[in-house]
């Protein structure tokens, strides 16, 4: 299950709260009992080795940056 990270405004606590993706809009009240708060934009890892990655964990075909850094093929 996601977890998503709120921010209370009235005592600046951080937390988490876990729920589905269906309710990730949904509002938050932080452990102190607070309803003012506001998620937070979390980034996201992720790690391991996929089916996509070369010998080494390189990966797999061209690589560059932007639209022409090969994978466009313009």
């Amino acid at each position: 299950m996601p977890r998503y990270e709120f921010r209370c405004r009235a005592c600046g606590d951080t937390f988490e709260v876990n729920r589905p993706m269906a309710e990730a809009g949904a509002p938050a009240d932080c452990p102190q009992g607070h309803a003012d708060t506001v998620k937070l934009l979390s980034t996201v890892a992720v790690t391991g080795r996929g089916g996509g990655s070369a010998a080494g964990g390189a990966p797999a075909g061209p690589s560059g940056g932007g639209c022409c850094g090969g994978g466009c093929g313009c």
